[in-house]
């Protein structure tokens, strides 16, 4: 058989944090069963399969990472997503056996062009990034009325309430004792020093803004290779992985999405391409333009808009797949993605933003 891999913290690739699933698995779940490719992934188990000539995406996690509660809460907002005109897969079951949480949902319209690439990587056009800002304000559109509270406390999903209250570092305290693995990961590191020098000042440009920003569940991770693709018309034909889902705002992820897609955080130069940053915000606000407090709120929230994942993922990798070395890299992520936009390119990053989402009202 041949030896599958697994995308790393980095740009090398690593054996997989969990087994594949096999054919085995996918009978026990579905029935008879083709399994096509596996995915690349580290966060959980998934396949492409085929059964009677239909295709199926299953996808596997520890019962640490999701419960059935917790897996109910994304599931619910997929649903709505798919009733309100959402070009999103549907849910077609989801089961629970023994340590592990099962998932199955239709394999989805279009192409996955960028379905070996890294996370992190770059959009092959700014054609694709218009069209990525394009679905996800159609998606926020679709999600309005969907008023769930915010997802209970687990690993791997990316929030939006340390940076969202009047004290953040009660709330990021708050936040630490809801969750006890990190609370240990976190116990002899300088988190508060380090939430004061370096996220507090870009949360005092953001605090004027954040009572006008309407609450919304949100995506929280639409980059390339969570698309599908239209290959004749380069639009996206559907919007996949809705693991990191929460209640935010419609602007924390739309920074979500500038962050990941045009800062390459797997070139040690961090090079901004500023040509997709104004295709992703033209193809966004082509179809919902930001208000003038989202316009000023965006470019503040971009330099803490991965901090609660990465506190997410360090309470994950401490806790269940007990990696010393990734826990210390989630933690720097926590840091260093902050601290970028205090050089030279985050700050033109965020004037760029800002400017591009005002040239909307002119």
């Amino acid at each position: 058989m041949t030896r599958l891999l697994a995308h790393g913290m980095g740009t090398v690739p690593v054996d997989p944090d969990w087994p594949p699933l096999t054919e085995a698995d996918v009978h026990a779940l579905v029935g008879p069963a083709r399994v096509l490719w596996h995915s690349p992934r580290r966060l959980s188990a998934a396949a492409l399969v085929e059964q009677d000539g239909r295709r199926l995406f299953v996808k596997r996690h520890h019962i640490d990472v999701r419960t059935p509660q917790g897996l109910a809460e994304e599931h619910a907002f997929l649903r709505y997503l798919r009733e309100h005109g959402a070009p999103v897969v549907e849910v077609l079951g989801a089961a629970e056996r023994g340590e592990w949480v099962y998932e199955v949902h239709t394999a989805g319209v279009g192409t996955d062009l960028y379905r070996d690439a890294l996370s992190w990587s770059p959009f092959a056009s700014t054609g694709h990034a218009r069209a990525a800002g394009a679905a996800l304000a159609g998606l926020h559109l679709a999600a309005e009325g969907f008023d769930a509270p915010r997802r209970r406390p687990q690993h791997l999903v990316s929030s939006f309430t340390v940076f969202a209250a009047v004290d953040p570092e009660a709330a990021l305290e708050e936040y630490i004792r809801a969750r006890p693995a990190l609370a240990v990961a976190l116990k002899n590191r300088p988190w508060r020093e380090d939430l004061r020098a370096v996220h507090l000042p870009f949360y005092e440009e953001l605090l004027p803004y954040l009572g006008r920003l309407e609450p919304l569940w949100t995506h929280n991770d639409l980059h390339a290779s969570n698309l599908l693709w239209n290959e004749s018309t380069g639009r996206v034909a559907t919007v996949l992985d809705f693991g990191l889902s929460d209640r935010t705002t419609a602007v924390h992820d739309l920074a979500a999405a500038i962050e990941r897609n045009t800062v390459q955080w797997l070139d040690p130069a961090r090079p901004v391409r500023l040509d997709d940053v104004d295709a992703l915000i033209d193809g966004y606000t082509s179809m919902r333009p930001l208000s003038p407090t989202e316009c000023e709120a965006l470019p503040a929230l971009l330099p803490l808009v991965h901090a609660e994942f990465a506190l997410s993922e360090m309470g994950y990798f401490h806790a269940v797949t007990r990696s010393v070395e990734n826990t210390a890299l989630a933690y720097d992520l926590f840091v260093d993605h902050a601290r970028w936009f205090e050089s030279e390119d985050g700050a033109l990053l965020m004037k760029r933003v800002r400017e591009r989402a005002l040239d909307q009202w002119t």
